[in-house]
């Protein structure tokens, strides 16, 4: 019953997910900074004239809307970032990346999980196995510089530990987790719950409360680690190991507290252990 239930709350949050016109309904907010006009400036949401000499109202650094501080209040949430204003890849916010690039999931995850599949499934310690620092920065700068055109292949990077490599630094390099500091404690209750189909229930409705782009980015990376497990017997990674390395991955505490992630780090396994086990039903 929990799993029907769960199977068809996740089918609606799918739907709602679908795009037209490919353009991908992710909500965003502007992301509005105090800024000083040269020259005559009116506001973009009221039209009315922005007066004085510095500081006459703001701008969105990702967009480029220009309105009074005031308007900006009542703005809805409809920025449609410019790429000309995002300056790189990794450590971008997630959905202002996804909508300046108009796709579902971040171009780096689509791209370093196509590779990893096509000629690293069953590569021992996959994930666990670190690839050289030096060699996973230069991937980064490959995609910050030449984004989706970015060469990631087997004739430049042989070892794929630097891809899966490159893959976990874009997802600790995000300002906000793909596991959002809202619904971060939210997640860690649901894994204490001791009953097994009530937890499950638990961080099923915590999920439905990710931003789509976030939603979207950890149901793809959910499936591409459910194929992980499915190749243990050569990888000899299963879903609780993949938990070990991703649950700090994917998640943090919104307070940067040492202790808080020390006590939390097996409630963070145990969530990416539940989301990879349970992908068909929980996505």
């Amino acid at each position: 019953c929990v799993c029907v239930c769960v199977c068809i709350s996740s089918l609606v949050r799918r739907a709602a997910l679908t795009h037209n016109d490919n353009h991908f309904n992710y909500e965003k907010t502007h992301n509005f900074k105090v800024h000083t006009f040269r020259g005559p400036h009116w506001c973009e949401y009221c039209a009315n004239f922005m007066w004085g000499l510095i500081a006459q109202g703001v701008r969105c650094s990702d967009c480029g809307l220009n309105v009074h501080k005031q308007c900006s209040k009542h703005v809805p949430n409809d920025c449609q970032p410019d790429l000309k204003r995002i300056k790189k890849v990794y450590c971008c916010d997630l959905t202002t990346l996804v909508k300046a690039h108009n796709t579902q999931r971040p171009m780096v995850v689509d791209i370093c999980i196509r590779e990893i599949e096509a000629r690293g499934l069953k590569s021992e310690g996959l994930y666990r196995v670190s690839g050289f620092t030096e060699h996973i920065e230069d991937v980064k700068m490959a995609f910050d510089r030449d984004g989706e055109k970015a060469d990631i292949s087997a004739n430049i990077y042989p070892d794929i530990n630097i891809i899966t490599g490159a893959l976990k630094l874009y997802f600790r390099d995000l300002p906000i987790p793909v596991i959002t500091y809202d619904t971060y404690s939210k997640f860690i209750e649901a894994a204490k719950i001791s009953n097994a189909d009530e937890r499950l229930e638990a961080v099923h409705e915590v999920l439905m409360l990710l931003p789509p782009a976030h939603y979207e980015t950890l149901r793809y990376l959910m499936i591409h680690l459910k194929k992980v497990t499915m190749n243990e017997k050569d990888n000899f990674m299963n879903a609780e190991n993949l938990g070990i390395v991703f649950g700090p991955t994917l998640m943090r505490p919104p307070e940067d507290s040492t202790l808080t992630t020390l006590h939390d780090m097996r409630y963070q396994k145990l969530i990416v252990q539940i989301l990879i086990e349970n992908e068909d039903v929980l996505f």
